[in-house]
């Protein structure tokens, strides 16, 4: 698949500034006909994080703010809209939604980037209200979104505002997953959705090694925390969907009791995992 720079070109004007354009062209040069594969995508958003500096572990936030701000992730944008399973994994995201219209008729996709999925649900359902949670939304999205109106960006989320969440690879990105978590549920409506994609796995720099534990555990965290876990999205194996069932307050001393323990088994069952995909892989 090819990234065409094209589609920044709106109503006859390119919607990001020169110098963007420039670093973008940069980066697609080590790409055959600016198509890169997923792996290429995430050495593109590797090699900025480490041009700027930034450090997964020694966490500097300007460093890392100015990298979630470059243009890489306009890039990254394009190749999610353009990539045949991304594309597939949100539209059926789109479709459980779509499915489920009945108790769904508000939906916020928090950390939504370019609007792709939220697109998505409103060409599957126009009837729905959407809101992208995205403090800083670049010009770029917010122009190709303006002929969607039921889609908008919001910089707050308010308690018991939505019948559906989305989170599509955001918590690793966090120092606190699990408080960001919480503000999550709390903006869900009580017996309604949230459908979460987590990647705790180093695919990519910017995903923080102290979030890695919750890649065995993160299930009894939403249990911990109020939700019964539902299923998948169909043809999404990644998109696990749970139901809000309690509005009761968080424990948190007893989620940060089973935190500390999930960090300190992570290790063993990080091991074991590798061991047996080795034995699995050796067996093959």
């Amino acid at each position: 698949m090819t990234i065409n720079l094209n589609e920044l070109i709106i109503n006859g004007k390119c919607v990001c500034t020169e110098a963007q354009i420039q670093q973008m062209q940069q980066l697609l040069s080590s790409c055959p006909n600016h198509s890169p594969s997923v792996e290429q995508m995430w050495q593109m958003l590797d090699e900025v994080w480490d041009r700027l500096g930034c450090d997964n572990e020694n966490l500097d936030w300007d460093k890392i703010s100015a990298f979630y701000n470059h243009p890489v992730w306009i890039l990254n944008g394009l190749f999610i809209e353009q990539h045949e399973l991304s594309k597939q994994h949100r539209q059926c995201i789109s479709n459980w939604i779509n499915l489920h219209s009945e108790k769904i008729q508000s939906v916020v996709d928090y950390g939504g980037g370019m609007g792709t999925l939220a697109k998505l649900i409103a060409e599957n359902n126009p009837n729905l209200s959407i809101d992208i949670y995205e403090p800083y939304p670049s010009q770029v999205a917010i122009e190709r979104l303006s002929t969607y109106p039921a889609v908008q960006f919001i910089d707050k989320l308010n308690s018991n505002a939505y019948d559906c969440l989305v989170s599509t690879d955001v918590l690793e990105h966090v120092v606190d997953p699990l408080n960001l978590f919480a503000q999550m549920i709390d903006s869900v409506k009580l017996g309604r959705y949230l459908i979460i994609v987590n990647c705790f796995d180093p695919v990519i720099k910017c995903h923080l090694p102290r979030t890695f534990h919750l890649r065995y555990t993160f299930k009894i965290f939403a249990k911990l925390m109020g939700l019964k876990s539902i299923g998948i999205c169909p043809g999404n194996r990644h998109a696990n969907v749970y139901l809000k069932t309690t509005d009761q307050s968080f424990d948190w001393q007893q989620i940060r009791k089973v935190e500390a323990l999930s960090k300190s088994v992570y290790p063993l069952l990080n091991w074991l995992n590798q061991s047996y995909k080795g034995l699995k892989q050796y067996v093959r």
